[in-house]
């Protein structure tokens, strides 16, 4: 017989036509005589082809219901270090890609002479600011004190205005009218006299007792003294009628003008008070953004020097891949001398002692991982050491296999680690993972790759006299490796890894199902291997 590694090996597609053609006429011919024989019956043949590898002899024992997964490390925590200045920042120390750094070691410092002239000016501005808010505060002060001291004065009119019309209601008025009645009867009683003595002095005159010069003197002031009266009279007349209302009119004039004043001053100092006070919260506000201003370069001068708040693991942003940055492609890595951009991440410090493995695991299984069941770690950079760990959670949302399987579904899970910063475990490391979901116990198991389905039958082959023969089985739980056979197959018997040629079986199971139809439909060929894990 021909070894069957003749057929495939490369060197045979590599020869001329001729070759080919000869080398494809003997593998047909053997294969002809190796039907022939296994249709006579030769077990003994069928069993001499097969390797003893692909036979497992059925067993009784546990076995984990488990998943397995590959994605890579990652940390539960990590610092991220920027640039914090406002200003042009160029670095002059910084600590080397790769160390592990404690909480308080210095890790990057940057340039900050620009920032203490800075600081100076900004001082400067403060201090400017702050004498500009004095000045107008004091001006402000000085226009209230101002405007009291003027309303002050114009109540003092009002004041002065009202008892002056008081003193002319209740003194000036009474004056008045006492001094021209008195007046009128000073007139009066002159004037009676005079013409008492202008009677008598015309008797005399008559008698001869009185010279008539004389006599017409006293008629002249007989005459004068009616005029006095009447004079005196008119005079209270005109003050009665006219002078009283104009001096009244006066005194309620003068009332009123003291107080429309005490309005104007009023108005003329608010108008201007209102105009400082908008010039004093001009300045305020200037003053307040120099001091914030003033705040904010100490605050970047702080931010000159940084320091690692927590112990980690120093990665370079420009190591990072560039789904994890933003910023330019392909920088080179950051050195003294390197001039950052305004918020640039420098680097990041990785938390080494909580690390994070992101496994990917299928659409199909995502839903059976729950929070709080163990795994088992091993990290392509320790292929050999089993790194106990367990599930915190899986992503909400699932990825896309991209353009390499666009139907696949992916779900994030991630599975915390419990090791140490001794082991050198680092981010982005390679990994692969076993999910455990569950533990069969005392079950009779054999390999996944050994159960094929015919419908809604699984079956196994086992050795027969003429080959492989078909047996029905009933499986229970499984993993990606081991699935329990409920009924079918016994501890001790064996079952074939693979599935046999169509010249090894023996034995085929028929089964007729009805169709939705009503028709009556044969499975006959073999199966797939059974299906996915389940609990």
């Amino acid at each position: 017989m021909l070894p069957r590694t003749s057929i495939h090996s490369p060197a045979v597609f590599h020869r001329e036509g001729k070759v080919l053609s000869t080398v494809i006429a003997v593998v047909a011919v053997v294969g002809i005589g190796t039907a022939v024989t296994l249709s006579m019956g030769g077990a003994e043949s069928t069993e001499s082809s097969i390797d003893a590898s692909q036979i497992h002899t059925v067993s009784r024992g546990d076995f984990q219901i488990v998943i397995p997964a590959s994605g890579e490390l990652t940390t539960e925590r990590q610092v991220e270090i920027r640039n914090l200045l406002e200003t042009r920042a160029v670095i002059t120390e910084i600590v080397g890609e790769g160390t592990f750094v404690h909480e308080g070691d210095v890790v990057l410092r940057i340039a900050d002479d620009e920032l203490i002239n800075q600081i100076k000016d900004g001082e400067d501005k403060v201090q400017t600011a702050e004498s500009s808010v004095i000045a107008a505060e004091q001006s402000l002060a000085i226009r209230k004190s101002t405007m009291a001291s003027d309303l002050d004065k114009a109540d003092l009119q009002i004041v002065i205005a009202k008892l002056a019309m008081k003193a002319w209601e209740e003194g000036g008025v009474v004056t008045a009218r006492q001094k021209l009645d008195l007046e009128i009867q000073t007139a009066t009683i002159n004037r009676d006299r005079l013409v008492k003595r202008a009677e008598d002095g015309r008797k005399l005159v008559a008698k001869g007792f009185l010279a008539l010069d004389e006599y017409e003197r006293d008629r002249i002031a007989m005459i004068e003294s009616e005029a006095r009266v009447k004079e005196a009279e008119l005079a209270k007349k005109v003050y009665e009628d006219y002078t009283i209302k104009m001096d009244s009119a006066t005194n309620e004039s003068a009332v009123n003008q003291s107080l429309a004043e005490k309005g104007r001053v009023r108005q003329r100092h608010e108008a201007e008070i209102v105009k400082i006070e908008a010039d004093v919260e001009s300045v305020r506000f200037k003053r307040e953004s120099a001091r914030e201003r003033l705040q904010d370069l100490k605050d970047q001068l702080v931010s000159c020097k940084i320091n690692a708040p927590s112990d980690g693991l120093v990665v370079y942003a420009s190591s990072l891949s560039s789904g994890e940055r933003r910023g330019r492609g392909d920088e080179p890595p950051p050195q003294v001398g390197t001039e950052l951009r305004q918020n640039e991440l420098v680097m990041i410090l990785p938390d080494t002692s909580r690390m994070i493995a992101s496994l990917k695991v299928g659409e199909a299984l995502s839903g059976r991982v729950r929070e709080g069941q163990p795994a088992v770690i091993y990290s392509d950079s320790l292929p050999g050491t089993a790194i106990p760990a367990s599930v915190l959670g899986v992503s909400v949302l699932a990825e896309s296999g991209g353009w390499r399987d666009p139907n696949r579904r992916d779900y994030t899970v991630r599975v915390l680690l419990d090791t140490d910063p001794s082991m050198g475990l680092k981010p982005s490391m390679r990994c692969r993972g076993e999910i455990v979901l569950g533990k069969v116990e005392n079950a009779v198991s054999v390999p996944i790759q050994s159960v094929f389905r015919k419908g809604p039958i699984a079956f196994v082959y086992v050795p027969d006299e003429g080959g492989f023969a078909q047996r029905q089985v009933t499986i229970g739980r499984s993993s990606e490796m081991e699935v329990e056979v409920i009924k079918g197959l016994e501890p001790g018997e064996s079952v074939l890894l693979r599935r046999p040629t169509p010249g090894e079986i023996s034995f085929e199971i028929e089964m007729a199902a009805t169709t939705p139809g009503g028709e009556k439909k044969s499975w006959t060929g073999g199966g797939r291997p059974a299906g996915a894990p389940s609990g």
